[in-house]
């Protein structure tokens, strides 16, 4: 299959409570026209970026249950999904988010406790 603009990061599989995250250019307010302070940005590093992947979420305890042994593997984890969703506009803690390149192009993978604020288009 030859990778194209479409489909490059299908290949991609975001694990855990991460969140891969392409960033936007600097700025001190979002497109929508909320100002981050110069104060904020100069002590905490803030990020804007959209939501590109999410991971599954935060994995849930088994219950201990010996009843439930015949189930297939399949059934054997369960996640408490993230907040954050694809297509979300994301506010973050440059410090909590790990710099990647992929396919000459920058990206950051982002904890959800990075997290600060999301911004979504669709009514809530």
């Amino acid at each position: 299959m030859k990778i194209t603009a479409d489909n490059k990061l299908k290949k991609l599989i975001v694990v855990g409570d991460r969140v891969l995250i392409k960033p936007g250019k600097q700025s001190d307010k979002t497109a929508s026209g909320l100002y981050l302070p110069p104060g904020v940005q100069e002590k905490e590093k803030i990020q804007s970026g959209y939501v590109i992947k999410v991971g599954p979420g935060y994995p849930l305890p088994l219950p201990a249950d010996e009843d439930d042994v015949w189930k297939g593997k399949e059934d054997s984890v369960k996640y408490l999904p993230l907040q954050a969703q694809e297509g979300d506009l994301a506010i973050f803690l440059q410090k909590g988010a790990i710099e990647v390149i992929y396919e000459e192009e920058k990206y950051f993978i982002v904890p959800q406790a990075s997290i600060l604020m999301l911004e979504r288009e669709e009514d809530l």
